[in-house]
């Protein structure tokens, strides 16, 4: 390998890991809703900070068969929850708050009930402001109600 290989190997390696340090989420207050035996969707909630303008396109689960990123908001006097096929805006440097009653992942087709005070894991895809993809994985504990200082959780589970 010559010296120019070398070198263009390794600025491509440092592009590569400032591009995936660059999208690396800052994730708070994270919970997923517990689920009693035979309920099949349920909410997830946290606040995002990401340190670049990107998009969050999707979400995965092994415990769901589909996870949706969601929102929830008026339609005249009836209170909608649909999914955001084009994703989830988050501006850099400004936190997204995930909540009941607002934007959520929606965990559907449940494959086990998620039980209090055990963890999931959920993959996060986003998208960049020039169309990068990458994955942030997570674990997510489960509860009951929302912490402390947070809101109910609205969808009547």
């Amino acid at each position: 390998m010559t010296l120019r290989n070398r070198y263009l190997g390794a600025l491509l390696a440092l592009l590569v890991a400032a591009t995936a340090h660059a999208q690396t989420l800052k994730v708070q207050n994270a919970w997923a809703r517990a689920t009693v035996q035979g309920q099949k969707a349920t909410g997830v909630f946290m606040q995002i900070t990401a340190p670049v303008a990107a998009t969050l396109v999707g979400v995965s689960t092994p415990v769901a068969g589909l996870a949706e990123v969601h929102e929830m908001k008026m339609d005249g006097d009836v209170m909608r929850m649909r999914p955001l096929t084009q994703g989830l805006e988050l501006p850099a440097g400004t936190t997204v708050q995930l909540q009941p009653g607002g934007y959520h992942l929606m965990l559907m087709d449940l494959k086990v009930p998620l039980q209090k005070d055990s963890t999931i894991p959920l993959t996060l895809r986003l998208k960049d402001s020039k169309g990068l993809q990458s994955t942030q994985e997570i674990r997510i504990p489960v509860l009951v109600s929302a912490p402390t200082g947070q809101a109910a959780h609205q969808h009547g589970n």
